[in-house]
């Protein structure tokens, strides 16, 4: 009899389970299926559209906008989405693949991050060759942050209109805390002499301005440096009194590690690209106090 009464509560557990993952798979299904370009841009997707999105990133942690590919998984969910929210502003995996994702999917909402922002033109005529004639990094600003929010909001109320209230609450404590992030940065930064940095790729240049800041970029056109290139860094930081050399995860590290070795300076990682949208720019504030000091 205990036998028995074992397999029956087996069978009920499983058929519990069977209940369950289905109704979890429902849920899903029934969420809006939003895909972000780039991870930075997938916060704010998160934060406003909260339990009513489903999110996917097409260029993953570590990976380069810049080289980056689909891979066939990502190319099939971007078949079922309603919203893709795109940098817009010379990101060149963009450039390459936009047509190619609307031609899978032709009724397929796109969102332009970049709309209504005011963009900052490339300062050495060589990144400007590579990056295009504008820097594209412009969400490294809690000031532009604000901006995403907004359109984020408006692209998910149209798509979804039946939510609005939610989304529109959502954008509005999102927006609140960027207000207040943006005060802090500009605390803490606010006492600092020295206000220049140098960065091995040149991403930070919208942070830079919203802060009274200099960038000193050491990358040109995204290419290696060559020997002549690096001893023209290496003399611009140290006439700077440059002793710390700031990079990026997507990007080798070698020549700014060699670069720092010929300052008597170190290497600190800087990610313009991570997800985490507030805690990275806290972050980088604490890297930048540190490199300016």
């Amino acid at each position: 009899m205990n036998k028995t009464l074992s397999r029956l509560f087996r069978v009920q557990l499983l058929l519990l389970l069977f209940f369950f993952c289905g109704c979890t798979e429902e849920r899903q299904t029934h969420k809006l299926q939003v895909v972000a370009s780039i991870a930075p841009l997938s916060y704010f997707a998160e934060r406003i559209g909260g339990r009513r999105v489903a999110l996917s990133v097409m260029v993953p942690p570590g990976g380069n906008p810049h080289s980056y590919e689909p891979r066939p998984r990502q190319m099939a969910r971007l078949a079922d989405a309603a919203l893709f929210i795109k940098a817009g502003s010379g990101v060149e995996f963009e450039l390459n693949w936009m047509q190619r994702f609307l031609s899978l999917n032709p009724a397929l909402k796109v969102c332009n991050g970049v709309e209504h922002i005011t963009l900052l033109p490339m300062k050495d005529e060589e990144d400007a060759l590579h990056h295009g004639r504008y820097d594209p990094h412009y969400w490294l600003s809690p000031l532009n942050g604000i901006i995403i929010a907004r359109n984020v909001e408006a692209a998910l109320v149209a798509v979804d209109p039946q939510h609005q209230e939610e989304y529109r609450a959502n954008a509005g404590a999102l927006v609140a805390e960027l207000q207040a992030l943006d005060r802090e940065i500009r605390s803490k930064l606010a006492p600092l002499k020295n206000r220049r940095f140098l960065v091995f790729h040149p991403a930070w240049g919208y942070y830079a301005h919203a802060y009274a800041l200099e960038q000193i970029a050491a990358e040109e056109e995204g290419k290696t440096l060559t020997p002549k290139q690096m001893q023209r860094v290496i003399e611009k930081a140290q006439t700077n009194h440059i002793r710390v050399v700031l990079l990026s995860p997507q990007f080798n590290a070698s020549q700014a590690e060699a670069i720092a070795r010929e300052i008597g300076g170190i290497t600190r990682s800087v990610d313009p690209l991570a997800s985490d949208y507030q805690h990275n720019l806290r972050r980088a504030t604490s890297t930048f106090l540190e490199s300016m000091q």
